[in-house]
């Protein structure tokens, strides 16, 4: 009979190997699309980002965890548990700003073709590689605390001082403090959720308004799948609810394991549940933008050139 802690490897590397893989194919998509010249939408810079972010989250995390679950806590030591947990931060962090910025442009794309609307929307693509430069650089600054608070569990010595997270430690007599905690990374993370939820409100708002006209309308012609923009609208608010939902139930989980002893079953709920939104946002978005989908027909058909003549045998 297998054993729970084997159990719990098999899922994280299992959860590491099917996210990885829906992130880097939309990687190697968007990027082969560039390379080729063909032209992309604004949002797939942001996308490109996100399936990044995605992908060094459950490589830091789901990895690593998976192998300290099986039994090995010892196998990074000093500086590869740092550089670990500090590329997990980074990019967790690139992963609610990506979002924030899919979201933000979104309901951006969206909004009534007034004056202001209009010169918002020409301007909006300009402004998204400085966005992303600055996400990059904020969260890499960041999180330089934490190449000072871990170490290796290879250099735990006082067990009283310490508080163990799978394979990784931090020194409990020099953690940051509560005040500078909450200004330096909670008061991001919240401002950059309530943007989040503000404008998923919004689009649900503007969805409501166009569902009410294309019922008074009365005609097929009129159709919300008439309306790329439409769809593409809802594919992003099943992203950004599925996201919010296991961030907070993970920063929930978080929270709690910090207020204490952590707990193994509570290190590797947290684990899990931060990971589950990386694994799960490549196959949303596969399944519901239909944009992604011509590219993958356009990229094969590159690469297979002659299949559309065995019909001619």
């Amino acid at each position: 009979m297998i054993s729970l802690d084997k159990l719990l490897s098999i899922a994280f590397f299992s959860q590491t190997v099917i996210g990885v893989q829906g992130n880097f194919f939309l990687i190697y998509l968007f990027t082969f699309m560039s390379f080729t010249g063909q032209r992309l939408r604004p949002i797939d810079l942001i996308l490109t980002q996100l399936a990044l972010a995605n992908s060094l989250v459950l490589l830091s995390k789901g990895f690593p965890q998976g192998m300290a679950v099986w039994g090995l806590k010892n196998f990074l030591d000093g500086i590869g548990c740092k550089i670990v947990f500090y590329l997990h931060r980074v990019a967790r962090g690139l992963s609610l700003s990506m979002t924030c910025l899919l979201s933000g442009l979104q309901a951006i794309i969206i909004s009534p073709n007034n004056t202001t609307w209009i010169t918002l929307k020409v301007r909006i693509p300009k402004y998204i590689i400085p966005s992303s430069i600055f996400c990059w650089i904020f969260y890499m600054l960041q999180n330089i605390i934490i190449l000072e608070k871990l170490q290796g569990p290879k250099g735990t010595r006082n067990i009283s001082e310490i508080k163990k997270y799978g394979y990784c430690s931090v020194n409990a007599t020099n953690i940051i403090s509560i005040s500078s905690y909450v200004v330096v990374f909670f008061l991001p993370d919240a401002v950059l959720m309530t943007f989040i939820s503000f404008t998923s409100g919004y689009k649900v708002y503007l969805l409501h308004k166009h569902h009410k006209r294309v019922q008074q309308m009365h005609t097929a012609h009129f159709s919300t799948r008439a309306f790329p923009e439409i769809r593409a609208t809802k594919m992003i608010l099943v992203l950004v609810s599925t996201f919010v939902t296991f961030y907070l139930i993970n920063a929930i989980l978080t929270v709690y394991m910090h207020s204490m002893t952590p707990r193994p079953w509570l290190q590797h709920s947290s684990a899990f549940m931060s990971s589950l939104f990386p694994m799960v946002s490549p196959f949303v978005l596969i399944s519901s933008d239909s944009q992604i989908l011509r590219y993958y027909s356009a990229v094969h058909s590159r690469r297979n050139p002659h299949t559309g003549n065995d019909s001619t045998i």
